[in-house]
């Protein structure tokens, strides 16, 4: 499986990206092979919340507001 991420330099010529499907969920590297293993690390966190999560009973409400 591939997933697809994005990045740039940022100071001091770390190289800063997220997860395209996570992209509120920065992370960095001093290169691109340690940027790919913390996105790695991110994904595998969300994989193991994701897990905890669905093992959790959810129910839906209603919130009256005030016209």
């Amino acid at each position: 499986m591939e997933m697809a991420y994005t990045y740039w330099e940022g100071e001091g010529g770390w190289l800063i990206g997220y997860l395209n499907d996570f992209p509120d969920n920065w992370t960095q590297g001093k290169d691109i092979t340690e940027l790919e293993e913390m996105l790695l690390d991110l994904y595998i966190n969300f994989k193991e919340e994701a897990k905890k999560e669905t093992k959790q009973i959810k129910k839906n409400g209603k919130l009256r507001v005030p016209a």
